[in-house]
């Protein structure tokens, strides 16, 4: 969602320390291709690239019996065949509804219609965590499997579409981050005038490929998935951490700003819990498997 810029308090200097020159934004068109009133944009296609290189991905994992403890995945790779359905609307729903509770409830409040106007955007990475966790919950007592290798099995894919949608967010120029004087930074379009950090870029880097090429380590190195919930208390802590990290450089919703005394945002306050919980699932991981 593209938003207005906002000034971090107590940061006069910031502003005047600014580069020589900026990076040019490059000039890429959102939309892919349209017919008539349908368009493709490079959002939504992150969306359908990512849960469809997760579903790919962990068919695979499931496939690859010396991942697992005694040689036999505790689920069947067609199993996630019918799992893309659940997740799909784990995602959206839940992105859709954390959005609108966390982030600009007042808004949807007033225009209830504008909850329905999803191609403006307005997704929370939070909301959609909780909504595919609950689907991932009901699909894998539905099968009598393992919900936790489950959560392993679909956390060890899902960095690719997260970093796919990150740089979606950079070529439609939204999310981006705090003015800055670094050399790489960009002025956004809607931005102002000011050269900013792509936070976008940054998200995409730490939560896209750093937590990807991890929890491969993981996977394949260690073997993890031997070990139900490691591999996702991995996922969720080390989102949570890439997430805290970048908000320092991330422009904070206007309609929110900046919380508890000017400094934390709300993408700290949802992430910290995962951090905590994202700890306590590798603990008992490896308490279970001790």
């Amino acid at each position: 969602m593209v938003r207005a810029p906002q000034q971090a308090p107590d940061r006069p200097l910031e502003h005047l320390l600014l580069p020589l020159a900026a990076l040019p934004f490059p000039d890429i068109d959102p939309v892919i291709v349209q017919v008539g009133p349908l368009a493709v944009h490079w959002y939504g296609l992150g969306y359908v690239v990512g849960i469809l290189f997760a579903w790919w991905y962990g068919r695979r994992l499931l496939a690859n019996s010396n991942l697992w403890r005694g040689g036999q995945a505790p689920l069947k790779p067609d199993d996630l065949d019918d799992f893309i359905i659940w997740a799909a609307a784990g995602i959206v729903l839940g992105g859709r509804i954390g959005y609108i509770l966390f982030y600009d409830l007042a808004r949807y409040i007033e225009t209830p219609l504008a909850i329905l106007a999803v191609w403006e955007g307005g997704m929370s990475f939070h909301g959609g965590f909780l909504g595919t966790t609950i689907a991932m919950i009901l699909f894998a007592r539905s099968r009598g499997a393992s919900v936790w290798s489950l959560f392993d099995v679909v956390a060890a894919g899902v960095p690719v579409g997260l970093g796919l949608v990150r740089l979606a967010n950079f070529i439609n120029s939204e999310l981006w981050g705090r003015a800055t004087n670094v050399a790489w930074a960009f002025v956004f379009p809607n931005g102002g005038p000011e050269p900013r950090h792509p936070s976008q870029l940054y998200e995409a880097a730490l939560e896209g490929l750093l937590l990807l090429i991890v929890l491969r380590i993981l996977t394949h190195g260690f073997r993890k998935l031997k070990n139900p919930g490691f591999v996702a208390g991995a996922f969720v802590a080390g989102y949570g951490l890439s997430r805290i990290v970048v908000e320092f450089y991330r422009e904070p919703d206007a309609q929110l700003g900046y919380l508890f005394g000017g400094w934390m945002t709300m993408g700290m306050v949802l992430s910290v819990p995962m951090v905590l919980v994202g700890i306590w699932a590798m603990s008992r991981a490896r308490r279970a498997a001790a």
